[in-house]
């Protein structure tokens, strides 16, 4: 097999990922200007547990279904119609979003042990202020509405606190999993094990 080539169980984690994605978001309050879902959550999730490279591309496996039509977003919404309107930023954010805090949560683990809030903070970074960014400018662009501070700051004030409760769950939830299945914590080259001391 090929050094850079993708195992079965990545291939699975990928697609397993890619199906929460779907699931999650046909779990919506409906807003205006965007639905609140749960997706930030599993874009988050994907890239503490799988990786910045497996992530991206789950992530972006599940855009391209969207992309020919299946109805996996909000609303069992779908098709380039879908991703090109309103929230569409917010979508082709999440393959970056999740690369960011995959690349950032295998740096903190190459120098020191994964703790909570090392989790939080590239929660905030990556699930928030990446997806933000993107899926902000683009919305408001897409419906008209003036890009001020005054509208900008509404906008994001509508989901913020939505998904600074995200950020905590999923933190909460990646050191269960890591440890519950050591094999899927990011390997540093200096830190090994939750119980193994720092190789110098």
């Amino acid at each position: 097999m090929k050094k850079n080539a993708l195992s079965v169980r990545q291939l699975v984690l990928a697609a397993m990922f890619a199906a929460l994605l779907a699931i999650s978001g046909q779990i919506s309050i409906p807003m205006i200007p965007a639905p609140i879902t749960w997706q930030t959550l599993v874009v988050m999730l994907s890239g503490l547990l799988l990786g910045p490279r497996l992530s991206f591309i789950s992530n972006m496996v599940f855009i391209a279904l969207v992309a020919i039509g299946a109805p996996l977003l909000a609303g069992g919404s779908g098709g380039i119609g879908v991703l090109l309107g309103p929230t569409g930023g917010f979508v082709f954010s999440w393959p970056l979003a999740s690369m960011l805090i995959g690349w950032l949560v295998g740096k903190i683990a190459e120098y020191r042990e994964i703790k909570f809030w090392h989790l939080l903070l590239i929660n905030i970074l990556g699930g928030i202020i990446v997806v933000y960014t993107i899926g902000v400018p683009w919305l408001m662009a897409v419906t008209g509405l003036e890009y001020n501070l005054s509208n900008l700051t509404k906008t994001c004030f509508i989901f913020i606190p939505g998904d600074l409760i995200k950020t905590v769950i999923g933190s909460i939830l990646a050191m269960a999993v890591y440890r519950a299945d050591p094999s899927l914590r990011p390997k540093g080259r200096r830190v090994k094990t939750e119980n193994q001391q720092v190789i110098s």
